[in-house]
């Protein structure tokens, strides 16, 4: 092969070859994001923020980034699958101003966004939760529909749609029942709205002839309800000192829990490393839930002094409930030896 032959050929393989100077997007969590986020350090630029909450196979996702250039979409998901596709349609069409986020409503809308920074909050059919034991788990819920109101800005617009009638009952009393929003329709909910992209689950649910329900609600002058962002706390620990070895408190641990309020945390199992304890924990709070770990090991080099602290395995966050965590295992330790003494604690209030 003569070397022309041999650099048309390298050629012709560049050009099949798809050149392209976009960059994957960085995948989000909201557990590893800033408490609160800065929205503009993210997406580059300073502009209004859109939410969809549970964005599902991306369609309505795609359609506001395409109709809102001007600002910037944020969508989250809990399901994996749904984040991976919408991140590859990202990277494919090339939106900056288009990202996900792996997170529950409740985390982000607390521990995210501040108030009075949406101008624009989507709703698509969201999980009616049917069963009894499952209620609480619902999205439309007062304390989350407040945490809703107090991050939309004055003028911004709310959307929620809905197959399920139960549903709409109980959305639209719900809503009719909050100041802070204006109904902008003639009642409760429309059975279509104008100018409006179809989804795939609503197409399926007008195929198999259930009527869709849609809600279009305005933030107003009216006060917001006080929900303040919760934002990043110390990390807690706590150093002690007590006559048992590790081993001998190792032995002696079976699984419990503690609770405070509406925090509840469980304590599963113990292993043991080369040089400490490790304690395997589910923190549970209203907004944030975290499997985690908190460590037990030798501190400077006193007789039996111990330190508790949360491990980093995972990305977890000192919340409340890891502030508990910390706390419980201390006074569960405490109660193998009355001789265990406190030198030095570091907790939340």
């Amino acid at each position: 092969m003569t070397s022309q032959t041999g650099n048309r050929l390298k050629h012709s393989a560049a050009k099949r070859r798809p050149q392209t100077n976009r960059a994957e997007p960085q995948k989000l969590n909201a557990v590893s994001l800033p408490w609160p986020a800065d929205w503009a350090q993210i997406f580059g630029a300073e502009r209004p923020l859109i939410l969809e909450i549970g964005f599902g196979t991306g369609v309505f996702l795609r359609h506001l980034a395409q109709q809102h250039p001007e600002s910037n979409i944020i969508g989250l998901e809990i399901s994996n699958q749904c984040l991976l596709k919408a991140e590859n349609m990202i990277a494919r069409e090339g939106f900056n101003n288009l990202r996900v986020i792996h997170s529950r409503a409740e985390t982000a809308l607390h521990h995210l966004f501040e108030p009075t920074t949406l101008s624009q909050v989507v709703i698509n059919f969201p999980d009616p939760w049917f069963k009894r034991d499952h209620v609480h788990r619902r999205l439309m819920q007062r304390d989350t529909l407040n945490a809703i109101v107090s991050r939309m800005r004055p003028g911004a617009m709310l959307y929620l749609a809905t197959d399920i009638l139960a549903y709409a009952e109980m959305a639209g009393e719900l809503l009719n029942t909050t100041p802070g929003l204006t109904n902008t329709l003639p009642s409760t909910w429309a059975n279509t709205l104008p100018d409006r992209v179809i989804t795939k689950y609503e197409a399926k649910a007008r195929s198999e002839g259930r009527d869709c329900m849609y809600f279009a609600y305005q933030r107003n002058h009216q006060p917001a309800p006080d929900v303040p962002i919760i934002g990043e706390i110390a990390m807690p620990h706590i150093v002690f000192q007590s006559p048992l070895s590790q081993d001998e408190i190792r032995v002696g641990f079976a699984p419990f829990d503690a609770h405070e309020g509406d925090i509840y945390v469980g304590f599963g199992e113990v292993y043991r490393g080369r040089s400490g304890l490790l304690f395997e924990i589910h923190a549970a709070e209203p907004t944030i839930d975290q499997h985690a770990a908190l460590l037990l090991t030798p501190h400077g080099q006193g007789q039996n002094e111990y330190t508790i602290q949360l491990s980093t395995i995972g990305h977890p966050r000192p919340t409340q409930g890891i502030h508990l965590a910390v706390n419980a295992l201390h006074q569960w330790i405490a109660g193998l030896s009355e001789n265990t003494t406190v030198i030095q604690r570091k907790l939340a209030e």
